[in-house]
């Protein structure tokens, strides 16, 4: 059983959790500048408990469509990240990894095979450096799926980690972080680990 309780954390843990969301965006934000050769700047990240049913209304975008990549999370941090963005911020990152104009980013949700594949390429390469950071200052081993993506309203998007999740608690901690720049890219990182990888990280950092 889960030593934590996520509707009690004291301010050292909540505090050590958003510095890990930080962290872990910053250098995934520096992955994606590098693979787009742009400069993108990072906002300072958010960290909220909520209701799995306020997960969609918690981004002010549940009938929105957007683009959510996925990774499922095991060894010794169980549960699950998402990389979520919106259609424009998608169509402006393909863009600028293939060489098009930015001024050609549209909100049209039919992205091509190759558009695909980009997109994929995206979300592992970022996803992969957040946790990669995450793992580098928790020395525990995070081990993650093959990216899968989806484009759909926000809430259909989010309902995977509430149906999943909905198992074990009725609360979930969403550390969120969005970036963005002047290229019209604005996106944003959920991680959701289970109840008992909230231990193995706050021990691993002495807590």
């Amino acid at each position: 059983m889960s030593k934590i309780d996520l509707g009690n954390l004291n301010s050292l843990q909540y505090d050590v959790l958003k510095e890990l969301g930080n962290i872990g965006a910053g250098n995934a934000t520096t992955a994606l500048s590098k693979l787009i050769n742009a400069k993108i700047d990072m906002r300072v990240p958010k960290v909220n408990l909520l209701g799995f049913s306020e997960l969609a209304k918690a981004m002010g975008r549940e009938e929105e469509i957007m683009v959510g990549i996925l990774l499922l999370l095991e060894g010794d941090v169980d549960g699950m990240m998402m990389f979520l963005l919106d259609v424009s911020s998608a169509r402006a990152l393909v863009n600028s990894l293939m060489g098009k104009p930015l001024d050609d980013a549209s909100d049209d949700i039919n992205f091509d095979e190759m558009e695909f594949s980009a997109l994929r390429e995206i979300g592992n390469i970022i996803t992969g450096s957040y946790l990669s950071a995450l793992s580098d200052m928790t020395r525990l081993t995070i081990v993650s799926s093959v990216p899968s993506l989806q484009i759909d309203m926000a809430e259909a998007i989010l309902s995977i980690p509430a149906i999943e999740f909905s198992k074990i608690g009725d609360k979930v901690l969403l550390i969120q972080t969005q970036f963005d720049d002047d290229s019209q890219i604005s996106g944003y990182f959920v991680l959701v680990p289970e109840l008992d990888s909230y231990d193995k990280i706050l021990s691993s950092l002495g807590l």
